[in-house]
């Protein structure tokens, strides 16, 4: 009886064994990894010059196993990129492996020769886990693309082109249809393009300026540019006009420093004080300063697209000129020099407290303390050109309002980075800081503009009003 029962055992070892190795048997012969899941997304809209592809494959279970990335056009196949991974054993149910990668290419007639226009795909293959008998097929991922080559049509409508240094002028052109950017570059500053009012439809205009720290012409050309990239370019000044700017010494006092630098942080909580007042002072007259100067630039893209004005502008009454624009100044303290910065404007001084009028018809976008200016308004004219008031003891508009030329902004005062009681006036296009002057001269108006805009500028010439 004892043998019996031994024999039983025996058998149901054998049976267990027997199934044990059939198991593996199968899951060595059948389980091969699940389809890998594939996306791919491109940076652009098609394939220009340079585009950027994000592939991502993932397989949870065995893991990846090979991953090729092609370029496909008609019968062509360009291999892109590949990568090989080590999956588990059939019979492994954890361990190591890579359940999923990220591959990114960039295709284009830059990285590819022999690219041609039309239809083409970014194809990624992922091979699925085999076994030692069963080799499924791989999973297929295709990402189709149309390649543009050509950039926009470009043409060049207006002439008599004259640009000085720091100062404004326009353009008007033709882009073709593919075009989904237009305007002109200066250096680093982009004007963009508007649809011409009153024009057929197709006419474009822009108005653009030479930065005051510009002084290469061909650094400014007129663009045109597709949604792969593709961009058209034009040559179109007839004239530029170099222009040497002042310079000007700035002697910072404690008196001064014990005045304004408390003012200033109690109203600007972004800008910490460095532990003196003189370091405090440096960081407001160059990090507040730029600080500024972005948010104008921001400010400049909520400009409405209209003109807002139709006569020339106009400067604070009866003042007189204490600092011109773009005056290259040094600030010295204690006899050595602290810092070096440019003044983007115009100081005029009348009597203490003067009524501040508006230069044109706008609207206005800040009524507030504003950093390094103190009290400051800024008017939109329309088309990213607005006009500064700084340094005002005295609010008389709120933000908002719709004001002509002439009306009571405020009265001036010594608030912000100001040395005494006066108008800081500046005008700016797309948020940089240009010459007044030609904006206060109806004849250049008249010469620089109007003539090109024709009825899009409903302009009525006067005389200079420059102070």
């Amino acid at each position: 009886m004892q043998r019996k029962r031994g024999g039983g055992s025996f058998r149901r070892l054998v049976i267990l064994v027997a199934l044990a190795g059939a198991v593996v048997l199968g899951l060595t012969t059948f389980r091969a990894g699940p389809r890998p899941e594939i996306s791919a997304a491109s940076d652009l809209p098609g394939i220009g010059k340079r585009t950027r592809v994000q592939v991502s494959v993932a397989e949870p279970r065995r893991g990846l196993s090979e991953v090729r990335v092609e370029f496909v056009q008609g019968e062509r196949t360009v291999p892109l990129a590949s990568r090989s991974y080590t999956p588990l054993p059939p019979w492994a149910f954890w361990g190591e492996r890579t359940k999923r990668d990220e591959l990114t290419v960039e295709v284009g007639s830059q990285t590819l020769e022999g690219i041609v226009e039309g239809p083409a795909a970014i194809r990624v293959v992922a091979a699925r886990a085999g076994t030692w008998l069963r080799s499924p097929a791989p999973a297929l991922h295709e990402l189709r693309l149309e390649v543009k080559l050509r950039p926009p049509s470009l043409q060049v409508l207006s002439s008599a082109t004259h640009v000085a240094q720091g100062g404004c002028e326009a353009v008007v052109y033709l882009a073709g249809p593919s075009a989904v950017r237009d305007g002109v570059r200066a250096g680093e500053w982009w004007f963009p393009g508007f649809a011409l009012p009153g024009g057929d439809g197709r006419q474009r205009f822009a108005l653009f300026a030479a930065p005051y720290d510009l002084d290469d012409p061909r650094a400014i050309e007129l663009i045109a540019e597709d949604d792969v990239g593709n961009l058209a370019r034009a040559a179109f000044l007839d004239t530029f006009e170099g222009r040497p700017f002042s310079a000007d010494t700035i002697e910072v006092t404690d008196q001064f420093l014990a005045r304004v630098v408390p003012a200033i942080l109690a109203q600007t909580p972004e800008i910490d004080d460095r532990g003196s007042l003189l370091d405090t002072y440096v960081a407001i007259n160059g990090e507040l300063r730029q600080a500024n100067s972005r948010t104008l630039v921001e400010l400049a893209r909520t400009s409405v697209q209209e003109f807002l004005w139709s006569r020339p502008f106009v400067p604070l009454r009866n003042a007189q000129v204490m600092s011109a624009f773009a005056d290259r100044r040094t600030y010295r303290y204690g006899g050595r020099t602290v810092d070096r910065q440019d003044h983007l404007g115009f100081d005029l001084a009348s009597t203490r407290m003067a009524e501040v009028p508006a230069a044109n018809d706008g609207v206005v976008l800040i009524a507030r303390y504003f950093g390094i200016y103190g009290n400051t308004v800024v008017l939109d004219h329309g088309y990213g050109l607005m006009s500064l008031y700084g340094h005002l003891s005295s609010f008389a508009v709120e933000e908002g309002q719709r004001v002509t030329a002439g009306r009571t902004l405020g009265r001036t005062g010594d608030t912000g980075l100001a040395g005494g009681d006066h108008l800081h006036f500046t005008m700016l296009l797309q948020g940089l800081p240009v010459n007044p002057k030609e904006w206060w001269d109806g004849h250049w108006i008249h010469d620089r503009l109007a003539l090109k805009l024709g009825p899009a500028l409903r302009f009525t010439q006067g005389p200079s009003t420059a102070p």
